[in-house]
């Protein structure tokens, strides 16, 4: 036999020592282990699939939600009715979902049994004259360049009163009191003398200074306002006035009286204030936001409770250059006639100042909500569907405001229940935000944490 070819042995029956092959069985065995270890490893090690990334990193799809028509804040993920009024809900397609700029209101539809079951009503946004107008409260006030003082200009005493109570109407000469003093006496007396002088060096060299001392004399009893019939008549006569009647020196009527009969008189004092009503003042607060609008000359109209369907035509004489801190207002003083005394003093009235129109958009004013930190408005898109706008607007004038911005001429606007409409909008862009919210916290739970790799990557 070669010594190539394997021999075979059988085994012995008789016990005996194990044979020696089980130690090279161990050996193939621990290799085998081995092998399978390292590319397990090496399967572990490789990154995964790009496209097993791409499946862990896509999107969820978003939950098809359902709502109850007449309670907007049942909402469910699956179909069923209504809790509160066993209305079978409906899919929700995106209505909650809020508008650029509105993140506090969302479009809403209402179908035609709601809009009539809440009474809604839409208008289309018109072109047309915007009103120049400005209607303002107006206090009637006394115009301040038709007010006189009276006083005297040397000291004496009241002899007798010919007005004795305030608010009677005087005309322009009559006379007011009767004043003695004794300065006004001696006045006279000088003004006698020096008519005798004047006379006496008449035809002499000395003839211009009678008359100069003659002037001089008349000259100071007309600066104490004594009328030119009273010197004349001094002057006619030689007869000493033993006192000075004060007259009026406008028409109308007395406003101030601190004076009575007896009384002493100096130049500091004031017995009477006349004060003319044929014209009067009209003072108007206009805001700041108002005041460009408002322009001296401007034409006005005044009614007044006392004279009901009389409007009294005017015009602004002065509008004040200083605001008042207090009321963020400017006064305009409106100037209006008054000749036969309708218009009294502290009076109140609705003033309308005529500014000039100009082309603009116009809405009824119901149609603009004001939310706080800016106005808005419901536009209809048809099928039901209502969407909030933000509108900047203008002018007010009665029942009608003109739209500046965000709206456009032959749109609709609702007009009426729009605070239901603004309501709903609000809870649906609340909901919304909620929802995005959950689905966010969802969608973050149920995607796998991938452990950051490690190693050398090929």
């Amino acid at each position: 036999m070669s010594l190539d070819q394997p021999t075979f042995d059988p085994p012995s029956l008789t016990p005996g020592p194990a044979p020696s092959r089980a130690p090279r069985l161990r050996t193939l065995g621990l290799v085998a282990l081995g092998l399978v270890a390292g590319v397990g490893g090496t399967l572990l090690l490789r990154p995964a699939p790009k496209h097993d990334h791409e499946a862990a990193s896509a999107p969820t799809p978003k939950k098809q939600m359902f709502q109850c028509p007449m309670h907007p804040q049942i909402i469910q993920d699956h179909a069923g009715t209504c809790p509160i009024c066993g209305m079978d809900l409906v899919p929700m397609d995106g209505q909650g979902t809020t508008v650029a700029g509105l993140e506090d209101h969302a479009a809403v539809t209402i179908d035609h049994e709601r809009q009539q079951l809440i009474g809604l009503r839409t208008e289309k946004v018109a072109e047309g004259t915007v009103s120049g107008e400005l209607r303002a409260l107006g206090r009637v006030a006394v115009d301040e360049t038709r007010v006189r003082k009276v006083n005297v200009k040397v000291e004496g005493f009241v002899e007798k009163l010919f007005v004795d109570f305030v608010g009677k109407p005087v005309a322009k000469g009559q006379p007011l009191f009767s004043f003695y003093s004794p300065e006004f006496v001696s006045a006279q007396r000088e003004f006698l003398l020096a008519l005798k002088t004047q006379k006496a060096l008449s035809g002499g060299s000395l003839q211009a200074s009678g008359g100069d001392l003659l002037d001089s004399a008349r000259r100071r009893l007309t600066l104490w306002d004594v009328p030119p019939s009273a010197i004349d008549h001094l002057e006619k006569t030689g007869e000493v006035l033993k006192s000075l009647t004060l007259r009026s020196p406008i028409s109308g009527v007395v406003t101030v009286k601190s004076v009575v009969e007896g009384a002493r008189l100096t130049p500091a004092d004031i017995p009477f204030e006349i004060t003319d009503l044929s014209r009067v003042w009209v003072l108007v607060d206009i805001y700041e936001a108002e005041l460009g609008r408002v322009k001296v000359g401007m034409p006005a109209e005044l009614t007044v409770q006392a004279s009901p369907g009389k409007v009294i035509k005017g015009r602004i004489a002065f509008v004040d250059p200083v605001m008042d801190p207090k009321t963020r207002t400017a006064k305009a003083r409106v100037e209006f006639p008054n000749p036969a005394g309708e218009l009294k003093p502290e009076m109140f009235g609705e003033v309308v100042l005529k500014g000039q129109g100009r082309k603009g958009l116009i809405v009824p004013l119901d149609a603009v909500l004001d939310a706080g930190t800016m106005k808005v408005a419901f536009v209809a898109l048809g099928n039901g569907k209502f969407e909030p706008r933000e509108v900047t607007t203008g002018t007010t004038v009665g029942e009608k405001v003109e739209i500046r911005s965000g709206l456009e001429a032959g749109e609709e606007v609702v007009v009426r229940a729009n605070f239901l409409v603004d309501s709903e909008s609000r809870l649906k862009a609340a909901l919304a935000h909620l929802s995005q919210k959950g689905a966010s916290t969802e969608g973050a739970k149920a995607a796998p944490s991938q452990p950051a790799p490690s190693g050398h990557q090929h």
